[in-house]
């Protein structure tokens, strides 16, 4: 269902409008936990450790993904808010072939510089064979994340959040699933998880793009173009800030993963432990930037329906819809920390729940505070003021990375963990302060085209 979010009370809007992405993203991280959890369950610790070596590098795969994903959606958004039917539909055809074109790049890049880059790594000689299997078989299917991902944000831009969750849901399910099939039935170790996380998103891809399809051509409109290069050009100036963004932040956790592994000689269990307490960290933070998203295609359309004063009330709305997440998760994650690691290992392994605790007890009280920095960049995202959505990205990233570096030399490992909540802290402060000054009302993103 397409939806107008220029219409009606501002936070009951959102709230209604977040909720399908909210459960969205709680089953995409089910998703991405799944290979971890049953590498730790099934598998074994070096299994774990290998799938966790492999995340910052599939996540800079995916900073591209969702950085078309922003562009094609603020574009969107905005056109459709202006009901510039002819215009949103070139928007949305000129961002698949784009999204396909970029993914075939990096699929060639991904498979000859993946040893090099592991290397890079410091990733142990012992993982080194398991974590490049389980690299190369992703890499091949970023043709269908990519094409997952556009069809997901121009679904979002025309209101609709149901739809891809649906689509979601079942690819999850279907994923854990074969995952477990092709590790205990197959056996065919982290191999089969790389090739089930493949198979499922292939099929989420090709669904979504037929239900796209489908959609657009209920949408009344006149003529409209395969194509534009003006358009590309628009949505490659919201993209490419965003790719950078994304893949910067990528690129920071890459150098944070690094440091930690060359902890794993002196501490025991860190790479694991790390790995499994962040992915429950993100869970939580990846929850708050569905938040973030709704807030990006609520200002958008309102925007683009010249509805200016309505943006501020659906930031207020965003803020308190992330409270209601973070309150009970961070309670848990404080109180629950060591029976949370065994989602991803058995209790006797001790060294990797000990590191993983440590993490969580000092990163997760200040997830709230990445969440209201999350709703402003939402605006500054939607309004499409991308130079300063990507000052305050960039902020986080330097600080956090910087830290994670400089921390150490007095507190030992455990300043890598307190390198989280001081830099999110400070980001926090600059987004804020960049959505209290008000230079994302007078983008006029709509006057370029």
């Amino acid at each position: 269902m397409v939806k107008d979010l220029t219409e009606g009370r501002p936070g009951r809007v959102l709230a209604l409008f977040s909720v399908p992405m909210l459960v969205s993203v709680i089953f995409q991280q089910l998703y991405n936990m799944a290979d971890n959890v049953v590498a730790g369950q099934f598998i074994g610790d070096d299994a774990l450790s290998a799938v966790s070596i492999s995340y910052p590098v599939t996540m800079i795969y995916m900073a591209a993904a969702l950085g078309i994903n922003i562009g094609c959606s603020v574009v969107v958004s905005q056109l459709f808010g202006a009901k510039r039917m002819e215009r949103m539909k070139t928007a949305v055809s000129t961002s698949l072939l784009a999204s396909v074109a970029l993914a075939l790049v990096l699929t060639a890049l991904g498979l000859i510089f993946c040893r090099p880059l592991l290397g890079l790594l410091n990733t142990p000689e012992a993982l080194m064979e398991p974590t490049l299997q389980y690299l190369r078989i992703y890499t091949v299917g970023l043709v269908f994340i990519f094409l997952y991902n556009t069809c997901t944000g121009v679904f979002t831009a025309l209101g609709d959040t149901m739809t891809p969750l649906i689509f979601l849901v079942a690819s999850s399910l279907a994923n854990i699933g074969l995952d477990v099939l092709l590790v205990t039935a197959v056996d065919l170790g982290v191999a089969g998880l790389a090739l089930a996380t493949a198979l499922c998103q292939g099929v989420a891809a090709v669904v979504s793009l037929a239900a796209l399809l489908r959609r657009l051509r209920r949408i009344e409109s006149g003529p409209w173009a395969r194509f534009s290069p003006a358009l590309l050009r628009m949505i490659s100036s919201l993209a490419v800030p965003g790719i950078c963004q994304k893949s910067f932040v990528s690129v920071g956790n890459l150098m944070v993963q690094s440091l930690v592994n060359s902890q794993a000689a002196v501490v025991p269990g860190i790479i694991g432990g790390f790995s499994s307490a962040s992915k429950l960290i993100y869970f939580v933070v990846y929850i708050n930037s569905a938040v973030g998203s709704s807030v990006a295609s609520f200002t958008a359309q309102n925007i683009g329906g010249k509805k200016l004063d309505r943006v501020g009330r659906g930031l207020r709305g965003g803020i308190w819809l992330c409270a209601a997440v973070c309150v009970p998760a961070t309670a848990f994650l404080l109180l629950f920390s060591r029976q949370a690691m065994t989602i991803f290992v058995p209790a006797e392994s001790g060294d990797i729940i000990a590191a993983g605790v440590g993490y969580l007890r000092i990163v997760a009280p200040f997830i709230f505070i990445v969440a209201v920095k999350q709703c402003c960049d939402g605006v500054l995202q939607g309004a499409g003021s991308a130079r300063e959505f990507m000052a305050t990205t960039f902020s986080d990233l330097f600080l956090r990375v910087g830290l994670a570096y400089l921390l150490p030399v007095w507190l030992g490992y455990v300043g890598i963990w307190w390198a989280w909540p001081i830099g999110w802290a400070l980001s926090a402060g600059l987004s804020v302060a960049l959505y209290a000054r008000g230079h994302w009302k007078r983008v006029h993103l709509l006057e370029q085209v």
